[in-house]
């Protein structure tokens, strides 16, 4: 047998003991694997920061979600790495999805559940109030057809309140004086608060905190989870106008002409602006409410007034003529005010100045309140149909007839157009061309806007029952995620190793 000497100067005795940790450490696991996540829910497209602890030191970590190397980690000499972020697909659906972390050559590995879910908090889907649902990926004009009911709850009372949806709970009011709770999956009833009064307005969720008005004059904030009154608010007249919730703010109108400002928390009253009588809701942009009002001493003209958010100061004021009560509420997108009028009117409106940039005639009032997706703007009339105008022009697109007044508000997802008719139908009408998809005969007129989250339609009807709709169980069970084995996932080897992010104090699940 022959044996090879070496021979080490000083520099190779310095050396080695250095050589021998790092590759005894490069092997070293530091307790079980684990991942956690900035953020455990929330709509596909969300930003979310992994962090891992007990894999090998300096090790190489592919981080997927579900099947998906979405990023590689490169760990410390502790075995951990922290905050690499990674964005939820657009096409992930709704349910538990899974943030898995394996190592690289000994597949160690840890898991984490992400549960993709998307909340309509309120009237108008954010306080913009432009009615638009960018993340609903289930229905579209091809699965749409396929959706029928999937429960009914009758109230006492005809339910003219658009539902808000938060959490898989459905938040609706009825003119039966009561605010409900009910399971988003089966319409069981998880609570009931009673009013004064009936309650026309539509829920705002933020915070764990319902927000809604009452013909008793007050406004409410109750639990989400228990229904339990956390505070009201009295005003001077019925409050059928429904909250906008933004930065810690509660904004709400009631026909006793003024306009109010609430710290969400408390109840307080920060401010008020003295108006005309309010029964349309506000919109909340870039630090500006707008809202749209009705002079009762002027009966021949309509108002909308945009006020600064923080102290209700005026910044504008646009006044055309007017007939009879301003139900319609504005919509605020890419600098632009969209509001509807009883003067048979759409308008468009500069966000800054209140300079008018365009109307549209339609045959009759307009109680409806815009929607805005992807240039277009959507909205019903009373004189029985529903129109798609360019968002930039108000040139006509299309417009499609019902059998009565379109009073109910559009709600736009994927492609479709959802609205009520007093023809006692819910439509689901394609985006682009107005082509009739689906539809759903209820007992009576549906002045109920509809709110579409999560594969699922809710909508309230005068024949005293809140709706859902959604796909039948078997399609749901096919499109359900399932939870990957870690063994079988296939990195990216074109990957670079992330480095963390840099996140601000507070932010985090930004």
């Amino acid at each position: 047998m022959k044996f090879t000497k070496i021979v080490f100067n000083d520099a190779g005795r310095r050396v080695l003991p250095v050589l021998i940790t790092t590759l005894f450490l490069a092997g070293l696991c530091f307790g079980q694997p684990a991942v956690t996540l900035s953020a455990k829910t929330g709509p596909p497209t969300t930003n979310i920061f992994v962090s891992g602890s007990g894999f090998a030191a300096y090790a190489a970590i592919d981080i997927y979600f579900d099947t998906t190397d979405e990023a590689l980690a490169s760990a410390n000499g502790s075995g951990a790495f922290s905050k690499i972020e990674i964005q939820v697909p657009s096409s992930a659906l709704p349910g538990t999805h899974w943030v898995t972390a394996v190592q690289r050559l000994n597949d160690n590995s840890a898991q984490a559940p992400f549960k993709v879910n998307t909340n309509w908090v309120e009237e108008g889907f954010t306080p913009k109030g432009d009615r638009s649902n960018p993340y609903e990926n289930v229905l579209n004009n091809s699965t749409v057809s396929a959706i029928d009911l999937q429960w009914s709850y009758p109230t006492g009372g005809p339910v003219y309140s658009s539902p808000a949806v938060a959490n898989g709970v459905v938040y609706v009011g009825s003119d039966d004086n009561n605010v409900y709770a009910l399971n988003a999956k089966t319409g069981a009833r998880l609570w009931s608060f009673a009013t004064g009064g009936s309650v026309v307005s539509s829920p705002a969720v933020a915070n764990g905190v319902v927000y809604v008005g009452s013909d008793d004059d007050n406004v409410y904030a109750l639990n989400a989870s228990t229904g339990a009154e956390l505070w009201s608010f009295t005003t001077g007249n019925q409050v059928q106008s429904s909250p906008a919730v933004a930065n810690g703010v509660v904004y709400v109108g009631s026909t006793d002409a003024h306009l109010y400002a609430l710290n969400a928390l408390t109840g307080e009253q920060l401010w008020m602006s003295e108006t005309g009588s309010i029964y349309s809701s506000p919109a909340v942009s870039n630090g500006v409410v707008y809202i749209a009002i009705q002079f009762s001493f002027l009966e021949y003209y309509f108002f909308v007034y945009a006020l600064n958010a923080s102290t209700g100061a005026g910044l504008w004021v646009f006044q055309a003529p007017g007939y009879d009560v301003q139900y319609s509420s504005p919509a605020v997108s890419d600098g632009v005010v969209y509001i509807g009028s009883d003067n048979y009117s759409v308008y468009a409106l500069n966000a800054l100045t209140g300079a008018e940039l365009w109307s549209y005639a339609t045959g009759n009032q307009v109680q409806s309140s815009p929607a805005v997706a992807n240039g277009v703007v959507y909205i019903g009339s009373d004189d029985d149909n529903v129109y798609a105008l360019s968002a930039a022009t108000g040139a006509l697109l299309w417009y499609i007839t019902t059998g009565n007044s379109v009073i109910s508000s559009p709600a736009v997802a994927n492609g479709v157009v959802y609205v009520g008719s007093n023809d006692n139908n819910v439509y689901g009408l394609e985006a682009y061309g107005g082509g009739l998809r689906w539809r759903y005969t209820t007992g009576n007129a549906v002045n109920s806007s509809p709110t579409v989250v999560n594969g699922a339609v809710y909508v309230g009807s005068l024949d005293n029952n809140v709706y859902a709709f959604g796909l039948p169980s078997s399609e749901e069970a096919a499109q359900a995620p399932q939870r990957p084995d870690p063994s079988t996932l296939q990195p990216n080897l074109n990957l670079k190793p992330s480095q963390p992010a840099t996140i601000v104090p507070g932010n985090e699940n930004s």
